[in-house]
């Protein structure tokens, strides 16, 4: 009977395993020179409400002037949206320091901490701005045995039309390049920033999606060709929001395509159908880029930049457009992605009709329980580890509140359940 119950909760744990997958969202934005750019008052207001619409895990940005910025940005996304955000160190651009030494545009990552953890950052040097280099570990459920890496890199390119302009972007991808030749080829790589170009036939871009490299890139939202001008291209233009004067940043209207998130080859799911994490086709998006050809030259709150014109039907609002419209001349790019794996719940209470885990589910010494003694009427429950062995009988009284010492056991992954399996498990993980 026993060895039954085993292979029932081998099996359970199997199928979990062959069927868990969980999905991430990934934003990148120009934040245009946050907070140095003043008007209009208040920046920070517009920023909640396009976050708050998006709730991105991993927000990657360009364009923030001071740590001061930095830490008002953290400081809104933990108070209004989600108390796990954190972020990377603020580090100051150091590529300039030979040819003036502004450091007044920096990049900078914001994740959610319950999906990830920061396990180092890298400044790349280039001829004219830094690329930052972010690697996060995914808190999934299988990060003793099988983790998960996401190299972030975030960067930002000169501006501007020209043939020396053109240059310098060449000049800064082939550092970039430089530098990614010294990281494993298999590697999962996010490349996001404002590149500043017109046209994928410009040697910047063409550098990056070489399939000669030893890594190279490909656009998830499949839009190669000549951008800007080209209302073929409208569902993937970023800029301009604004056609006035006033709030910084270009007045151009809605024409060009500067801000992407582009992927390593080893995100494409399509030609790599084993990787344990993918982004989802069709899932690129340009926040505010409700995909109108009327919107062509327009100000992004313009009611030709709504749905067929038709601002019912809107996949943005009038709201967020006007959102973005107040706080950067460009729009947020977005993209998810996919693990064949799953995030640890670590919400605070993490709950089911019988039982709950108070607190985190990564625990120490002491493991703790409440359960619903009126429903539950099993006195006991059992923790089992992966291989679906019993490590743990845990005897329950009458009390609601049970402290387990789990000090004896080894580092990893458990399951908590019933005798009779008739509740699906809890797991937590057992770390330090």
């Amino acid at each position: 009977m026993k060895k039954n119950i085993l292979i029932v909760f081998i099996s359970l744990i199997s199928i979990k395993s062959v069927l868990a997958q969980d999905t991430f969202n990934a934003m990148f934005y120009n934040l245009l020179n946050f907070p140095t750019q003043t008007n209009p008052v208040n920046r920070i207001d517009h920023l909640s409400i396009i976050l708050n619409e998006y709730k991105p895990d991993i927000f990657m940005v360009c364009e923030l002037n001071n740590e001061t910025g930095a830490n008002s940005i953290i400081n809104m996304m933990q108070q209004e949206i989600n108390p796990n955000y954190a972020m990377a160190n603020f580090e100051l651009n150091t590529s300039d320091d030979t040819i003036g030494n502004q450091n007044d545009l920096q990049n900078l990552l914001f994740f959610n901490n319950t999906k990830f953890s920061l396990e180092n950052q890298t400044i790349i040097t280039t001829i004219y701005r830094d690329f930052n280099h972010y690697k996060l570990k995914l808190n999934t459920d299988e990060i003793n045995t099988n983790p998960i890496y996401l190299d972030v890199i975030v960067g930002h390119l000169k501006a501007s039309n020209g043939v020396e302009n053109q240059s310098l972007r060449l000049q800064m991808v082939q550092d970039l390049e430089t530098y990614l030749n010294t990281i494993p080829q298999e590697n999962h790589i996010l490349l996001a920033g404002d590149f500043n170009l017109y046209t994928s036939s410009e040697e910047a871009f063409q550098k990056l999606i070489n399939s000669e490299n030893h890594i190279t890139f490909v656009d998830p939202a499949n839009k190669i060709g000549s951008w800007h001008n080209n209302t073929d291209f409208i569902e993937v233009f970023t800029q301009s929001t604004r056609t006035t004067t006033g709030f910084g940043g270009a007045t151009g209207g809605f024409d060009d395509r500067f801000d992407f998130i582009l992927t390593s080859e080893s995100l494409d799911n399509s030609t790599n159908i084993n990787t344990d994490l993918f982004f989802v086709e069709d899932s690129y998006q340009v926040i505010g880029n409700n995909a109108n050809v009327n919107c062509f030259n327009q100000e992004i709150t313009s009611t030709s930049c709504a749905e067929d014109g038709d601002a019912s039907t809107a996949d943005f609002s009038q709201a967020i457009r006007d959102a973005l419209y107040n706080f950067s001349d460009h729009l947020p790019v977005s993209l998810q992605m996919q693990t064949n794996q799953q995030f640890l719940s670590i919400p605070e209470y993490i709950t089911s009709n019988y039982y709950e885990i108070i607190g985190k589910n990564f625990v120490s010494n002491t493991l703790n329980l409440r359960t619903n003694n009126q429903t539950f009427t099993n006195k006991k429950l059992n923790i089992f580890n992966t291989l679906g062995q019993l490590v743990k009988i845990i005897p329950l009284n009458n009390d609601e509140i049970h402290s387990i010492d789990v000090s004896n056991l080894s580092n990893g992954l458990y399951y908590i359940t019933t005798p009779n399996f008739n509740v699906e498990p809890l797991k937590f993980v057992k770390v330090y």
